[in-house]
């Protein structure tokens, strides 16, 4: 099954140029201040994070400087996730020529700090763009929503010709919002939509997770691939723990079978997560996955909030609406949340995989799930070889870490839980990021990949992110 990641047979490598990042993080600027209201703490502690590592040093592989560069690029806006071979080596071919990137980068991230019950207590929301360069606190009401915000589809040609602006609106009505921010594609973070979806499916009894699905597209999709059967529970498995996307179209198309995907949208909007859309997908064969489908940080770490099981109403939706974890029942909560604590693709915010490695910089301090887990203590993921002995890290572990990772050319993500060791500092949070900065995009230190080890594909200021985040937690909560 083809998945949304692009490894080592077919990522840009780049030899080692300019200065080394290290660890360190440069003295950060003061945020743009929302107007009115206070700052949480733990949004100016990612705002300074944020605008201390310093994105906009990454280095562009392919950069948009012709007229027909333009055009190829929106011709690639679908299903992106299947990268062609000609494109991929296109890249490597380019990465000796790698130039700054144009301009700053495009940065969506949230952290909610939960309570020992898992209750929403505070959060932090931080949009970084060209147009708020050392990132925009966006404030937050009593419910975590915001509607200050002005929230625009990503368009892969208009991040470079139009100064990072967005031109379609995603909610309706936000014209007058003091903020506009075009949201970067969520690459496979998608698939907690879909997953969604299915678990609601489940709850509904329309379908069981034994149950024997056979995929027939009447179109074949780069995407999706062609015909095959499995059980839902094994779709699920392979879509969220290695990030299939032959499963993911498989699910999606059931969803279209049954006549699930307006209602999923409109559960979304329910809710109250108003930027959480599956739009424009093909229900001939699950795929199509393009711009129209859209996540913000915001939403998404709200939605893994009620994955997670916070108890009694969760927040208020806009229409009064009291939103509670009932949305999914127990066992599809604790399914979901099971699936996620296996996943294998631990290299953005974590980096775990790489243990002991110089590069990339060390993340968020989890427990590699055992079943990836080779007798010599590496890490394979559907036949991609880390090649790092991971147990000193077990060893040491601090944290699980349930969460889905997403990776095209223009678009890098990671959405998950984390959830204290036994016997270790009492940090219980969410963190959303999604970023432009996908596989196109590399640091300048970054070294030679050897041949047959499996490639650092995205840049390792996410995983400084993740840890400075995570050690934050670690000091406000100590042993609880």
């Amino acid at each position: 099954m083809a998945k949304s990641r692009i490894w080592g047979r077919s990522v840009v490598c780049l030899a080692a140029a300019g200065a080394l990042l290290g660890a360190a993080i440069a003295p950060a600027q003061a945020a743009v201040r929302p107007k009115g209201g206070s700052v949480s703490e733990i949004a100016n502690k990612l705002q300074q994070t944020m605008d201390g590592l310093r994105f906009q040093d990454v280095l562009d592989t392919d950069p948009v400087t012709t007229t027909a560069a333009t055009r190829t690029l929106r011709a690639n806006s679908v299903d992106k996730d299947a990268q062609t071979p000609r494109q991929q080596a296109r890249l490597l071919a380019a990465a000796a020529d790698a130039q700054p990137i144009s301009q700053q980068p495009q940065l969506d991230a949230t952290v909610i700090e939960l309570d020992r019950h898992n209750r929403p207590v505070s959060s932090g929301t931080v949009l970084m763009s060209p147009q708020y360069p050392h990132g925009k606190v966006i404030p937050v009401d009593r419910n975590f929503h915001t509607s200050d915000v002005r929230w625009r589809q990503w368009d892969d040609a208009g991040w470079y010709t139009n100064h990072g602006q967005g031109t379609i609106d995603v909610v309706p009505g936000r014209e007058n919002a003091s903020t506009d921010f075009m949201l970067p594609y969520p690459a496979s973070v998608l698939k907690l939509m879909i997953n969604f979806g299915v678990l609601r499916l489940v709850d509904k009894g329309v379908v069981k997770l034994d149950d024997t699905y056979a995929y027939n597209p009447t179109s074949i999709s780069s995407l999706c691939g062609g015909a095959s059967s499995d059980t839902i529970r094994d779709y699920i498995d392979a879509s969220l723990t290695w990030s299939s996307n032959a499963a993911s179209c498989a699910l999606l198309k059931m969803l279209w079978d049954h006549d699930a995907v307006t209602d999923l949208n409109q559960t979304f909007q329910d809710l109250g997560l108003e930027t959480l859309q599956v739009k424009e997908t093909n229900p001939a064969n699950g795929g199509h996955w393009s711009n129209p489908v859209t996540m913000s940080s915001l939403d998404t770490a709200k939605l893994l909030a009620l994955i997670n099981g916070a108890p009694g109403t969760v927040w208020k939706a806009p229409n009064g609406t009291r939103v509670t974890r009932n949305v999914l029942s127990r066992s599809s909560r604790e399914f979901f949340k099971k699936e996620l604590a296996q996943q294998g693709m631990n290299d953005v915010l974590s980096t775990v995989n790489w243990c002991g490695a110089d590069y990339p910089a060390p993340g968020i301090p989890q427990l590699v799930p055992s079943r990836w887990i080779a007798a010599d203590g590496t890490v394979t993921v559907d036949g991609d070889a880390y090649g790092h002995d991971v147990r000193p890290c077990n060893a040491k572990a601090e944290v699980t870490f349930a969460h889905k990772t997403g990776l095209v050319s223009n678009s890098g993500s990671d959405a998950g839980i984390v959830r204290s060791l036994p016997g270790k500092a009492g940090r219980n949070y969410i963190i959303v990021v999604f970023s432009n900065l996908g596989n196109q995009y590399i640091d300048p230190n970054r070294p030679p990949t050897a041949p047959g080890a499996h490639p650092v594909a995205y840049t390792e200021k996410y995983a400084q992110l993740g840890l400075a985040i995570d050690q934050y937690e670690a000091a406000k909560h100590g042993n609880r």
